[in-house]
């Protein structure tokens, strides 16, 4: 490949060796050739001109030589070696020493004309004047440097002028060069990707340099833009427009790549990012949700384990077959005033349509999916979403794809820089966004989406998807005896996909970027439990998973020396209790009530809520099931019981703190319980969830028991209720452990952030502690203690928690197998040797190692 030389040229051979070697640091590839010409000579602060010629002579090529200077006089020692080297081609540059020589390394080992190396070195000062100069101090042009001034003709530099004459007098001449254009926009039909920034300093040089090599000899043109971030997209060829980026650790960038290697182009730009650029101090982590991106090459480490959070258990082995792209931003074609108006209708209409079939996919649906089904219905409805969209087609004149795209995309990015609950939101919208693009342009899809597997001829019979990230609508499409494991890049424990793939019984794992560098059909092994993930795994892996994958729970729960563990089932709907009961459940350990409150304007009746609860008592006669009450707030608000907003809804008015607003609402559900409970078979309880105080527990306890519900619990999902449990069970009946809150709020960590995922695993020790706690103030109260939070599906865990003396686990019904099998293969003495090891664990990983190891010995 064709490459510059460069000089440099400073007083100081200490500075010199310094500004190349800070250099050269941001090359991945093949560096350019640098010669120094330092000092006078002995240690002498100076400059030589004869040393600059010879330096200019030992570099020279066909495709020029570049010369940086760093104090006055050296400049006139450059002018004087031109002459003396006699070579075709020099161009002495202005550019600053540091950040010019930097930006210019990056540029000409990409093999760059001299004149395009010289400009992105002259503008190498663009970033840190957008930082530090006073507002309207800078005015930078759009090739980065100063406004005014732009690259040297090729005619210039071909003929061996410089940016400075020193022809003539040798004097330096500042003539006004014509400014560059503008750096033109991704084509409409660019591919598209976005992905977290997870190194420790973001988008700084040497991951800009790192970017520009991946891209060398590609046929692709790339752009790059901070989500949220002002100005266009920059395009990825040199290190002083992307510092102008301004992406840092945990913002999201957006990738558009055209071209025929557009596809490989971003896959390498997003296997980088996704390793940090090298730079993370613990490998890969998702710092957020990554959007799109077609990826397929990269090399595999065969049988090499790596590791994201498991978020739905289970094992499973099979073929990668890849999520398809999303769509490209849409061509703005403008609107003659005449037809805006029927353009609106024509958006209008398209949201419509997508919002039935949000409803259409939900209706096929029960539980948590149809209930995250029905978000995006209503998204799609969001009055203030398709009037953002019609002011842009009545007043700027868009079409309406674009002004979809445009209006979804600006309140898609300030859901996602409000962070938590808000950015999972973020990409609902993006779905949103896609399917209603999808049927302004394909009007007769009654099936619009942004992209999806394979073709379905082109499928494995089983195979596991792997994804940047997954809507939700894609997901609930999923046919888990086809797809038998997910993959996602981002994302964490509850996130949308998450739920509905434990809601599938599909094993899962998600913030695993590593997993897009995969080629599809690469055979994959994931156990949705652990998190462990490995590319072409061995014989003996693949037949422990495939036995994994046709355990059945014969509808007891013990150990293997027979003690008993009931093993129940969390269900959310009476479509629900038909599954459980099928996949043998002993009972229902939490039967989650929102499914008749979400997506109404007004409280359901009290026969509505009779009719529905008798429907999935009827599924258990004599056995347990367990009634949690209404859980509203933070993720799951309801319009008819809204409160004023909350900075921070996890930390404000949900699940038992309602009542006090709203007491009405409990009184007629816990009535309702009791009329569906008087003439059910099964063994009805009731629970209350967030309750965090003594107080707060006997006045529910005195609520139910007022409405005719003897047996009365509360769920513990915070660490104030663990470490109270003692004087809890004075008023309550029965606790049961929501593991998931417990461990956010036990952690200080966002469960929806994926950038936390490793601090929202229940194997963390201080989660452990407390849940240790719990059962022992239980054993002593005689009262029982269960777990329904998402540790109860993990097998291993399973052994954990029955070692601390929990005495129900409930879980997703196609879990209960996999659990009831591990539980029969370990005596209880190891599960309370396990639990002891794993209580005693200094990190996660270790907790998982230390009760393995102890349940086996």
């Amino acid at each position: 490949m064709p490459m510059i030389g460069i000089v440099v040229v400073s007083h100081s051979p200490a500075l010199a060796q310094a500004a190349v070697g800070l250099a050269l640091e941001m090359v991945s590839g093949t560096a350019p050739r640098i010669e120094v010409a330092a000092g006078a000579g002995d240690d002498i602060i100076g400059t030589d001109a004869v040393r600059v010629a010879e330096a200019i002579t030992t570099v020279a090529g066909d495709d020029g030589v570049l010369v940086f200077t760093d104090l006055g006089s050296a400049v006139l020692s450059a002018q004087m070696a031109t002459e003396l080297a006699g070579v075709d081609k020099v161009l002495l540059t202005d550019a600053p020493f540091v950040e010019g020589l930097t930006a210019a390394v990056v540029s000409a080992a990409q093999g760059r004309a001299l004149h395009e190396v010289e400009r992105e070195a002259r503008g190498a000062l663009a970033a840190k004047t957008a930082q530090l100069a006073p507002e309207g101090v800078a005015d930078t042009g759009a090739a980065g440097g100063p406004a005014g001034r732009g690259a040297e003709t090729e005619d210039a530099t071909s003929q061996g002028a410089t940016s400075h004459s020193v022809e003539g007098s040798g004097s330096p001449a500042s003539p006004e060069r014509p400014r560059p254009e503008r750096t033109p926009e991704p084509t409409v039909d660019a591919l598209r990707a976005e992905v977290p920034l997870t190194n420790p300093s973001g988008l700084h040089a040497r991951p800009a340099g790192m970017m520009i090599g991946a891209l060398a000899g590609l046929d692709a043109r790339v752009w790059v833009r901070r989500e949220g971030g002002r100005g266009e997209p920059v395009e990825v060829t040199g290190t002083t427009a992307l510092l102008m980026v301004g992406a840092r650790k945990g913002d999201t960038v957006e990738f558009r790549a055209a071209g025929a290697d557009a596809a490989l182009a971003l896959e390498r730009l997003t296997t980088l990012a996704a390793d940090g650029f090298g730079e993370s101090d613990d490998g890969p982590a998702a710092a957020g949700q990554v959007a799109a991106g077609p990826t397929t090459a990269g090399p595999t480490a065969a049988g090499q384990p790596s590791a994201g959070v498991g978020v739905s258990p289970g094992r499973a082995v099979a073929p990668i077959v890849r999520r398809g792209p999303g769509p490209a931003e849409p061509a703005r074609r403008p609107m003659p005033a005449d037809e805006r108006e029927a353009e609106c209708v024509r958006a209008r209409s398209a949201f419509a349509g997508a919002a039935d079939f949000y409803r259409s996919r939900a209706a096929g649906q029960s539980g948590q999916s149809a209930q995250i089904l029905g978000v995006g219905a209503l998204l799609a409805e969001d009055e203030g979403l398709i009037r953002a969209a019609e002011q842009r087609i009545r007043e700027a004149g868009d079409n309406a794809e674009y002004a979809v795209w445009q209006a979804a995309g600006q309140i898609a990015r300030q859901l996602a820089d409000a962070g938590s609950l808000a950015a999972e939101r973020a990409t609902d919208l993006r779905d949103v966004r896609d399917r209603v693009i999808a049927l302004l342009t394909h009007p007769a899809d009654t099936a619009p989406g942004a992209g999806g597997p394979a073709a379905t001829d082109a499928r494995p019979d089983r195979y596991i998807l792997v994804a940047a990230d997954l809507a939700p609508a894609d997901t609930a499409g999923l046919d888990p005896a086809r797809c038998v494991g997910i993959v996602t890049a981002g994302g964490g424990p509850t996130s949308h996909t998450s739920i509905l793939a434990r809601s599938l019984g599909i094993p899962a794992v998600v913030a695993a970027p590593q997993a897009l560098t995969y080629p599809e059909g690469t055979w994959l092994f994931i156990d949705g439990g652990t998190g462990r993930i490995v590319p072409d795994p061995d014989e003996d892996t693949r037949r422990g998973a495939a036995e994994n994958a046709t355990l059945a729970f014969d509808g007891t729960g013990h150990t293997s020396d027979g003690r008993r563990i009931s093993l129940l089932a969390n269900i959310g709907s009476a479509a629900d209790a038909v599954l459980a009961a099928g996949h043998g459940a002993e009972g229902v350990g939490l039967f989650r009530t929102e499914f008749l409150f979400l997506g109404r304007t007004s409280e359901p009746t009290f026969e509505e809520q009779v009719a529905s609860y008798r429907q999935a008592l009827a599924e258990f006669p004599g056995r347990k099931v367990v009634i949690r009450t209404l859980d509203a707030g933070a993720d799951k608000p309801l319009p008819f019981m809204a409160a004023n907003p909350e900075d921070n809804p996890a930390l404000g008015v949900r699940g038992f703190r309602t009542a006090s607003a709203r007491p009405e609402v409990l009184q007629g559900q816990l009535a309702a319980i009791a009329e569906a409970a008087r003439t059910a078979r099964a063994d009805v309880q009731v629970m209350a969830p967030m309750v965090d105080t003594v107080e707060e527990a006997a006045r529910f306890a005195n609520a139910a028991r007022k409405a005719g519900l003897p047996l009365a619990g509360i769920m513990i999902e915070t660490p104030a209720a663990a470490l109270t449990a003692p004087e809890l069970f004075r008023v309550v009946d029965f606790v049961s452990l929501g593991t998931n809150d417990l461990t956010q709020y036990t952690m200080a960590a966002d469960r929806l952030s994926g950038a936390l995922a490793s601090l929202n695993d229940p194997w963390q020790p201080a989660v452990l502690r407390l849940i240790q706690g719990v059962a022992a103030a239980g054993q002593a109260a005689g009262k029982p203690v269960g777990v329904c939070g998402e540790a109860a599906s993990d097998p291993n865990l399973a052994v954990v928690l029955v070692g601390f003396g929990v005495t129900s686990l409930s879980m997703t019904p196609r879990a209960l197998g996999p659990v009831a099998a591990r539980l029969k293969a370990v005596p209880f003495a190891r599960c309370v040797a396990a639990a002891r090891a794993a209580a005693a664990a200094h990190d996660a990983r270790s907790a998982r190692d230390a009760a393995a190891a102890a349940a086996e010995a």
